[in-house]
């Protein structure tokens, strides 16, 4: 993977960084029949109040259907390209099953077109293959994981990011996620071998607030500049300094934990995340 940065022939340019498609995407329209349309809300609820703020505008974007689950099982399927997806960080590869389906995955570093991939517990753990844990080596990186079997790939999925499966104990697998958390999951959920492509999405830089707008993403003015009606934060002569950062709706915005204590799923949580 590469970026690409450009001379600063006008402000725009000057710290602008973005990925290489030259030799990376293989395909410039996705596949007709796994594409719907995607319908912009502008932040907007069903009733047409506004529910999240900074948000509209935008370019038009197709939604993807991708395969998350990977129940096609003992069929192989090669890929056929790899391609960019407006609706997330990753890279996709469309793949061809032998058994005349089609559909798309995540498509992690190092994979080819013309590869051949598999999925289900006979399936080798190499790259782009999807197994279940019970059948993946320790010590393997791994993405597109399973929380609940059957469920679909829920963690690891954005650009660059894996997780390690460190041991097994009983009916679990204890996996190392991205956050640092070090958790149980089933030995029946499943995971894709390998490494998320894409990894240099991180060194991209936007250079200009075009590209955020083309995103959907509007200006965002900072409580301290609102007035007290608007913000815990707002008024004051001048500028002010001290006050806990907090929402607009009075929560702490930092160190204050939002997590349930008697959530279900602690006891499978055996190291929090790094801070």
């Amino acid at each position: 993977m590469a970026v690409r940065k450009f001379k600063p022939t006008t402000p725009g340019q000057r710290h602008k960084v973005i990925g290489v498609f030259k030799g990376q995407i293989t395909a410039t329209t996705p596949e007709k029949s796994l594409t719907v349309g995607k319908r912009s809300t502008g932040g907007r609820n069903s009733s047409g109040h506004l529910s999240t703020r900074y948000r509209g505008g935008g370019h038009k974007r197709k939604l993807r259907l991708i395969d998350f689950k990977r129940i096609n099982d003992n069929v192989p399927a090669t890929v056929k390209t790899i391609e960019y997806d407006p609706n997330r960080s990753a890279r996709i590869a469309l793949l061809y099953y032998k058994d005349g389906s089609k559909a798309y995955m995540i498509a992690p570093n190092g994979l080819e077109v013309g590869q051949t991939v598999l999925s289900g517990p006979d399936a080798a753990p190499e790259v782009g293959n999807c197994l279940p844990l019970s059948k993946i080596p320790v010590g393997t990186l791994i993405h597109c994981i399973e929380l609940r079997p059957g469920q679909g790939a829920s963690m690891a999925r954005s650009a660059g990011t894996f997780a390690q499966l460190t041991s097994r104990e009983g009916d679990y697998a204890i996996i190392k996620l991205p956050s640092g958390e070090t958790r149980k999951v089933l030995l029946t959920c499943r995971a894709t071998i390998g490494v998320v492509g894409n990894s240099d999405h991180a060194l991209e830089r936007s250079g200009k607030a075009g590209r955020s707008r083309w995103l959907g993403r509007r200006p965002h003015n900072r409580g301290v500049v609102m007035n007290p009606v608007d913000h815990p934060m707002g008024g004051g002569e001048g500028r002010q300094s001290g006050g806990h950062p907090r929402s607009r709706t009075g929560l702490y915005a930092k160190g204050l934990k939002t997590r349930s204590p008697k959530k279900h799923s602690s006891k499978y949580i055996i190291e929090r995340r790094k801070k």
